[in-house]
C-alpha cells in the first residue's frame, strides 16, 4: 500500500513538473521582452525541474541516486536565480530597457 502511495506521489510530481516546464517553455516563446522571458526561464529551472527531480527522488527511494539528485536540485536552486539575476543586471546596464504597460520601452 505504501509503495502505491509513493508511486502516485512520484508521478504527481513528475506530471506537474512537466506541466510547469511546458508552461515555462511557452513563456519563452510568447512573452514580449527579454525580462519577461527571463522570468519564464527561471520558473522552468526552479519549479519545473525541482518538481521533476522530487518525483525522481521518490522513484529512486533511499539510495545513492537520491543523494545525487538532491545535489543536482541544490545546484539548480542556487545557480538558476543567480544566473537569471546576473543576465537581467547585465542587460539593464548595457541599456536594454524593459517594456512598459503601453508596449514601449521605458525611459527612466
Amino acid at each position: 500500500m505504501t509503495l502505491l502511495i509513493v508511486d502516485i506521489l512520484s508521478w504527481g510530481f513528475l506530471v506537474v513538473g512537466a506541466i510547469f516546464c511546458m508552461i515555462g517553455g511557452l513563456g519563452l516563446l510568447r512573452f514580449p521582452d527579454f525580462y519577461s522571458r527571463l522570468h519564464g526561464a527561471g520558473i522552468t529551472d526552479t519549479l519545473g525541474a525541482g518538481l521533476v527531480l522530487t518525483g525522481l527522488m521518490l522513484q529512486a527511494g533511499l539510495s545513492m541516486v537520491t543523494v545525487k539528485l538532491v545535489f543536482i536540485l541544490a545546484c539548480l536552486w542556487l545557480t538558476s536565480p543567480t544566473s537569471t539575476h546576473a543576465l537581467a543586471k547585465a542587460a539593464r546596464s548595457s541599456g536594454l530597457e524593459p517594456l512598459t504597460d503601453d508596449g514601449d520601452p521605458g525611459h527612466g
